[in-house]
């Protein structure tokens, strides 16, 4: 396919698809789910072992959210045990069960609602490809037991004794390459609780992420629900929008999205592909795409404006890709932009897997323009045809060029259009602005394959004789 100028009349339908008023119009049963999720979340955080009467209520709440679902009776049941302090492990499974079907309700209004707002087809997940096999019993028992443990102490009586519980399932479960997910998980919820200990110190517990956390990691536990979903193969041309870089104290990830253009003629779909590594703590900033690079090539094709050509690449119903180098090579230049005003009005929405789905999880690409922008405090707003849209600009990584203040001054943006706090935001990839009379594109990723800015070769530098150093200090050690 050749790139050709967008028509007036395909811009206009991309941008007031987004635009319109029904980003704030109210979503039927939307409060209602995410208040009965914030009363388990008051219980959970003082525990289920002595509940008080008012957090016996809010174990009620919970269940009467679930009326009228093939879950109402366990999740009854597992309420009063859990009220009157006696829960078993099977009824906090239920209670974590209960949990995620809510969320997972909020996240299937809120995607319905983007589906509805960008005119594309969403797709639907399918189930694990088969039951459970192999993995150790004894590990996920003994993780539901410490899981269990954490609930009916809650986040106000943990303490380091407790926490530490995790530790030798972690290193038990990290070989089992079927059970990394769920190591990985609880190394990282046991972590933050660690960092918080005592729990009775804490002035401000966030209830919402470890609620997450909890009902995962202990949904995790039961048999086959790690078991990665049934995955097709991708060929066809693969046109990036935009980087989502994810970065922590320890480890970093680069997720790029993308328009996939089959081969065969079919229909365009959204799709993501991701890369993680581990990383020092003094590797910051640009230095960072050092470390992803060697890993994907992808990344120097997005830094590079091309396309890649993909011929069997795995993928799963989610969208995600699941890179292989050898059934990838670089394709003609193509412009993320030029992707955003042809392709993506057109490509299909991703599904969700079953656990997957929850608000914090939507990320859908959208393009943007004909706005106005504007500051309302110290919070950028785009201002569309038919409403405003807040922008998070505290999403804007600092490894590219992309900053708050060239967002303001932009006049077209391809983003992630997420949903946060009760209102939908988007965060920026990319925008097109005005330098010295010329429209030029800042991209969010624009340093992922390498740079020639001043900034960006500065940091790499930097983050260059810190590995340098950190691999001799490795060595002298490994030497005694």
């Amino acid at each position: 396919m050749q790139w050709f100028a967008p028509t007036r009349s395909q811009v206009e339908t991309d941008v007031q698809g987004v635009a319109t008023g029904l980003l704030a119009e109210p979503i039927a049963g939307l409060d209602e789910a995410l208040a009965a999720v914030d009363a388990f979340d008051r219980a959970l955080s003082e525990g289920l072992l002595r509940p008080r009467p008012d957090r016996a209520a809010d174990l009620t709440a919970l269940a009467d959210a679930l009326a009228g679902t093939p879950l109402a009776a366990r999740v009854a049941e597992a309420a009063d045990k859990a009220a009157a302090g006696a829960a078993s492990e099977d009824h906090l499974l239920a209670l974590a069960a209960a949990r995620t079907a809510l969320l997972g309700s909020a996240h299937d209004a809120l995607a319905a609602r983007i589906a509805e707002l960008t005119g594309r087809t969403p797709q639907h997940a399918d189930g694990p490809s088969a039951p459970g096999a192999g993995q150790a019993p004894n590990l996920l028992v003994a993780a539901r037991s410490w899981l269990a443990d954490l609930a009916r102490t809650g986040w106000q009586g943990i303490d380091h004794d407790l926490v530490s519980g995790a530790a030798q399932i972690v290193s038990a479960m990290l070989p089992d390459t079927s059970l990394r997910r769920l190591a990985t998980l609880l190394d990282g919820l046991a972590a933050e609780l660690a960092a918080s200990c005592p729990g009775t110190a804490l002035e401000h517990i966030p209830a919402r992420r470890w609620g997450d956390l909890w009902a995962r990691a202990l949904l995790l536990t039961v048999p086959g629900a790690i078991d990665a979903p049934a995955s097709g193969t991708a060929t066809g041309r693969l046109l990036p929008l935009g980087v989502d870089l994810h970065e922590h104290a320890t480890a970093v990830q680069a997720q790029v999205h993308a328009v996939l253009e089959p081969a065969d003629g079919g229909t365009p779909r959204l799709v993501r592909a991701s890369v993680s590594v581990p990383k020092p703590d003094t590797v910051v900033e640009a230095g960072v795409w050092q470390l992803l690079r060697p890993h994907m090539s992808l990344l120097a094709a997005v830094g590079e404006g091309r396309a890649m050509e993909l011929d069997g690449m795995p993928v799963t119903a989610e969208g995600d890709l699941i890179w292989n180098e050898e059934q990838a090579r670089p394709g003609e230049p193509a412009d993320a932009f030029a992707t955003a005003r042809v392709a993506l009005s057109s490509a299909t929405l991703p599904a969700a897997a079953p656990l997957d789905r929850h608000p914090a999880g939507l990320a859908v690409p959208v393009f943007l323009e004909g706005y106005a922008t504007r500051q309302d405090g110290d919070t950028t707003v785009f201002d569309l045809p038919s409403g405003p849209l807040a922008v998070d600009t505290d999403r804007i990584p600092t490894a590219g060029p992309l900053t708050p203040e060239s967002v303001a001054a932009s006049s077209a943006c391809v983003a992630l259009l997420r949903w946060d706090a009760g209102t939908f935001t988007v965060q920026p990839l990319a925008v097109e602005t005005t330098v010295r009379k010329k429209t030029v594109a800042l991209h969010a990723g624009a340093w992922a394959g390498g740079t020639t800015d001043k900034a960006g070769v500065k940091a790499e530098k930097a983050a260059t004789d810190a590995v340098k150093v950190l691999r001799e200090r490795a060595g002298r050690l490994l030497r005694k």
